[in-house]
């Protein structure tokens, strides 16, 4: 997925790259959390398959948390340290596709039941939305 674009239309993105650890890729991605509460971040692994299953193109992404000594937690910021998804995207043989996703997330630390709340009720839809738009023009882009 393209790190450089996710840049300019998520707002929360704070920090976002792909790094190079012991020869293993990794993506490092600081989140913006409102005040008071402190950003969390994360370093995970992710893995990225085009899949022909006759004649029908699938795109799967995963990706898991880990735990690196070259990566330290930095001071003031919240380590995810569960982090997963999977993503499956597939053409719908005309000019959309369709789009499976499981996601699990502990941003750890005390989060107050208005940001849960708000999260589940506006935050979540709001960033769907805003996702949606930005693959529409993210098919403009290229």
């Amino acid at each position: 997925m393209d790190l450089e674009y996710r840049k300019q239309w998520d707002q929360y993105v704070k920090e976002l790259c792909e790094k190079t650890c012991n020869g293993k890729r990794i993506i490092y991605w600081e989140v913006k959390y409102p005040f008071p509460l402190s950003n969390r971040d994360y370093v995970y692994i992710r893995e990225q398959r085009n899949i022909d299953v006759d004649g029908r193109k699938i795109w799967v992404a995963l990706a898991k948390s880990v735990s690196l000594p070259e990566c330290p937690v930095n001071p003031g910021i919240i380590r995810v340290e569960g982090y997963e998804q999977s993503l499956v995207i597939e053409s719908d043989g005309k000019t959309g596709s369709k789009v499976y996703m499981y996601y699990f997330d502990n941003p750890g630390g005390m989060i107050p039941s208005w940001l849960v709340n708000w999260a589940a009720k506006s935050g979540v839809p709001a960033f769907l939305k805003d996702m949606q738009r930005a693959c529409l023009n993210y098919c403009k882009k290229t």
